[in-house]
């Protein structure tokens, strides 16, 4: 058993061995889905790297969020802009990939992207998102 959980340690092997389960059982195990939030500067720049980062399957659904005003630190000053969020809905194993693609093409000199762990849902949305992320 100690074995076993040591072996769960590793992000790689821990998600290689839930995909391996989930496939066996048809049951969804918590954190195999993420919600990744992007903060963009307006609506045309959200739907580019929305269409984009579907185009190449890293990930099956983005919601963009209409304007919303940010408060920030930037450079020691707050500053004040109106933002439009992406909820961006992918596999964990791809929120990685995905971060480095959006730092590519985001206008931001660095841009908000973080992820959240999905942790309950309905497993045919789940079964959904694995079918829209998968390579043609």
């Amino acid at each position: 058993m100690i074995l076993t959980a040591s072996f769960l340690t590793y992000p790689m092997l821990r998600t290689l061995s839930l995909r391996l389960h989930s496939a066996i059982t048809g049951s969804y195990f918590s954190g195999a889905h993420s919600i990744v939030f992007v903060n963009c500067p307006n609506e045309q720049v959200a739907r580019d790297i929305a269409r984009a980062i579907l185009n190449k399957k890293l990930a099956a659904s983005v919601n963009i969020l209409p304007k919303s005003s940010s408060l920030y630190f930037w450079k020691g000053e707050i500053e004040e802009a109106t933002e439009i969020l992406l909820l961006i809905k992918t596999k964990t194993s791809k929120v990685l990939m995905l971060s480095s693609y959006i730092r590519l093409v985001h206008p931001f000199e660095i841009p908000e992207v973080f992820s959240l762990p999905m942790d309950q849902g309905d497993v045919h949305y789940f079964k959904w998102l694995e079918e829209g992320m998968e390579e043609d």
